[in-house]
């Protein structure tokens, strides 16, 4: 367990260039590199700003809806048995889920300076409707970059995209998902980096979206912090969390970094299984540090270091890397990272909808099914808190296609 100096440490990352440990940097071309280093000397004034951090607060407010409350799942926790639930409602955030926290904060930072283009990744397609759903309340020309596949599999957040004004590319290249896209619209920022501010949809990336994205995101750990006392008179005894790219868990994470006591569990996408290396779980499976998409972390890659292919039934966790912090707080011991599989998170898609009537996306579904696990083996006074990143709408289809039922 790291000891208190190293927690402190730890809150404070990354270092000045970027870094967490040996993971995070800037690994890019010339061309980005100069549009980087202006975007973290904006960043670090504007986040001092209070004129910006008035608008931010006052969109998150009355736009996005904010706080989100911390809800108490009763039911649940009384058929487990052991430890007391609570999830962190994101899922009732305007558009849906967690990302809107970032785009707000992000498209903000394109208003002030002075860019009239936002570009953006999706994989399940929450993050592009979130930056459509600002790009639309502040007159930004809008351009979402999405895989074949992720677009078959989210037709619905596809066409909402379409009516906020955002121009959807199918990404047809590699595997059709998230990866690619995120390609695709990087190369849209090279291309077009004098107009367009690339609004990343998590904390990955060059620096300092890591850092920048966390910084937006943590208003979830913040209030949920503030919530737990408020309502229990003590601080979790677990945070649970699914991790794609990890901006929701890092989010929640990171103002509980220094309580110590505080269990942080990351959860990936099991797949088919880890054994069949069909999933997208690099942390709980095997890290391999490489770099992708402009930082170094831990990747899903063979024994020559090339990215292989990655399977969830989440669009949204479909991804061969993760955040760098989150690679680094496994390193260092602070928080652990588990993987729960298809069949696992689709059992507890289906069970919170019936005995809470609150239908869970399927990548918050993989947080709900290691909770669910977790239950049963603690106290019956203590709390497990579960970060409910998003709602369960966009991914109905896949889940009827599943059972066998063509709407």
């Amino acid at each position: 367990m790291p000891t208190k100096e190293d927690l402190a440490i730890a809150k404070q990352m990354p270092d000045a260039g970027g870094h967490f440990g040996q993971f995070g940097g800037r690994y890019v071309s010339e061309t980005l590199m100069a549009a980087l280093q202006q975007l973290e000397q904006t960043y670090e004034k504007l986040w001092r700003d209070p004129q910006f951090q008035a608008e931010f607060d006052h969109d998150l407010a009355h736009y996005v809806g904010r706080p989100s409350p911390l809800y108490h799942a009763e039911r649940l926790s009384r058929e487990l048995g052991g430890a007391q639930i609570y999830l962190k409602r994101e899922d009732l955030n305007h558009t849906g889920a967690h990302k809107v926290n970032n785009t707000i904060g992000q498209a903000l930072l394109a208003k002030f300076t002075g860019k009239p283009r936002v570009s953006a990744e999706t994989g399940a397609g929450q993050h592009g409707v979130a930056t459509a759903t600002v790009a639309a309340r502040l007159g930004l020309e809008c351009t979402v970059y999405m895989g074949e596949e992720d677009i078959r599999r989210q037709a619905l957040n596809v066409y909402r995209m379409k009516l906020l004004g955002a121009e959807v590319v199918s990404v047809t290249s590699g595997t059709r998902t998230l990866k690619d896209a995120m390609n695709e619209a990087m190369r849209d920022w090279v291309t077009n980096v004098d107009n367009t501010f690339y609004i990343i949809g998590t904390a990955a990336g060059p620096h300092p979206y890591p850092k920048l994205v966390r910084d937006f995101q943590s208003i979830i750990g913040r209030e949920a912090r503030q919530q737990c006392l408020a309502q229990t008179g003590k601080l979790p005894d677990a945070l649970v969390a699914c991790v794609g790219g990890g901006s929701n868990a890092i989010g929640l994470f990171h103002p509980f970094i220094e309580d110590a006591d505080v269990r942080m569990i990351g959860v990936e996408a099991g797949g088919y299984g880890i054994e069949t290396g069909q999933h997208a779980a690099p942390l709980s499976s095997h890290c391999r540090p490489g770099v992708l998409h402009g930082n170094r972390t831990c990747l899903m890659s063979d024994e020559g270091g090339q990215v292989i292919g990655t399977h969830s039934v989440s669009a949204g966790l479909d991804y061969p890397g993760v955040g760098p912090e989150h690679s680094y707080l496994q390193e260092i011991g602070r928080a652990e990272y588990t993987a729960i599989n298809d069949d696992e998170a689709l059992h507890a898609f289906r069970h919170l909808t019936l005995t809470e009537g609150i239908m869970p996306a399927l990548e918050s579904s993989h947080a709900v099914a290691e909770a669910m696990k977790m239950a049963p083996t603690m106290g019956k006074d203590q709390i497990i808190l579960v970060n409910l990143s998003g709602r369960g709408d966009k991914d109905i289809h896949t889940v009827a296609e599943i059972d066998g039922i063509n709407f």
